[in-house]
């Protein structure tokens, strides 16, 4: 399964993403490339592929992504070899990406589940962005207006949870995982064998 979460900067989907990861042993998070810096405790490789500017135009004039897009000011992608190598030893992904890179991933791989994490409502996004005390009142700005634009996207999702308790987003997120696991598109291949004529 590919599973795209996307949501507002603010609105929970990285923490549902590591509860997801912590919790389905088939799952892996897909790592991106971006030309931003590692911050903190960053190692390349595990949370990021680090590549210069120049490595990513390349990258993209070869179209070795299956999304990519400018975000903050930093270009983020996904190399198209993770993805196929990860479905090939029949792992499952999962990707925190805004809904720049869900669109471009869904076109390229339309079996992909995509769901929307969003806030109760714009109040509390803008609380828990305040609250975090990371980032100039300039930068939450420019979250916040970006938030309002990603939000007006949701229709274009499967599925869309909204996160005012993480533990009742989290058991939404198990549900929609634990549905999309019995589509009949995944499910019926391996068992049309036993509904063949004689």
């Amino acid at each position: 399964m590919l599973l795209i979460l996307c949501g507002p900067s603010g609105a929970g989907k990285s923490t549902l993403c590591s509860l997801l990861l912590n919790q389905e042993a088939d799952f892996s998070l897909s790592v991106s490339c971006t030309t931003r810096a590692p911050r903190g405790q960053e190692v390349h490789g595990r949370e990021y592929w680090f590549v210069s500017a120049d490595e990513f135009q390349r990258q993209v004039s070869e179209r070795a992504f299956a999304e990519y897009a400018q975000v903050h000011g930093n270009w983020y992608g996904t190399l198209r070899t993770v993805i196929d190598a990860s479905l090939a030893q029949g792992r499952s992904l999962v990707f925190d990406i805004d809904y720049q890179g869900a669109q471009q991933l869904r076109a390229a791989y339309p079996n992909a589940v995509s769901v929307m994490i969003l806030p109760p409502d714009m109040a509390t996004l803008e609380a828990r962005l305040r609250g975090r005390g990371t980032d100039s009142a300039e930068v939450i700005e420019r979250r916040l207006v970006k938030a309002r634009h990603e939000i007006q996207q949701t229709a274009e999702f499967d599925y869309v949870l909204v996160n005012e308790q993480i533990e009742t987003a989290w058991e939404g997120l198990q549900s929609i995982v634990g549905a999309s696991r019995r589509r009949s598109r995944e499910v019926w291949p391996a068992l049309q064998h036993r509904f063949a004529a004689p």
